[in-house]
């Protein structure tokens, strides 16, 4: 279902180069994280400053020397803070984040796409159109879980966006 709605709203673009670095240990105020997709990996132990999780109990920011927590992802956008203070954004449609001693993260997504490869437009567009499927759907039917789905997935895509979901 995310993978439909998400295509929908993606800005076709090339893939991105996937950041692999070595294998040493983080530098200090810095955590190694690993990104993972089933079919790609976006990072593979590399140094960032910081990974801002959507976790499902709320969000959190994840830095060298965190306490271990296991943590499950809602949708929502997870932010990567490397060391030269740029952010990367990305919506991603659930998942787990698991932080190790010694500041390691994995970050294991069943979608991810970049915040800054989603068209708004298309994102208020399929939440207009998955309001009006889950207002005619008779309740309680598949119909009516699978459009209130589609709602939430896109009113979480529009949020991550800045855009004012009704």
């Amino acid at each position: 279902m995310f993978s439909q709605l998400a295509r929908r709203a993606v800005r076709p673009v090339a893939s991105a180069a996937r950041r692999q670095f070595a294998d040493a240990a983080p530098a200090a105020g810095l955590m190694k994280l690993n990104f993972n997709l089933p079919q790609e990996t976006l990072y593979d132990s590399v140094s960032v400053k910081s990974v801002v999780v959507p976790g499902a109990t709320g969000e959190y920011e994840v830095t060298a020397d965190h306490v271990p927590i296991v943590a499950e992802l809602k949708a929502g956008m997870l932010t990567i803070n490397h060391e030269d203070g740029e952010e990367e954004k990305y919506f991603v449609a659930g998942g787990f984040s698991l932080t190790h001693e010694g500041s390691t993260t994995d970050i294991v997504c069943p979608e991810a796409v970049k915040l800054d490869d989603i068209d708004p437009a298309a994102v208020s567009k399929n939440f207009e159109a998955a309001k009006a499927k889950a207002a005619s759907a008779e309740a309680g039917s598949i119909e009516a879980a699978e459009a209130m789905i589609e709602v939430e997935t896109n009113r979480s895509m529009g949020n991550a966006l800045g855009l004012t979901m009704a």
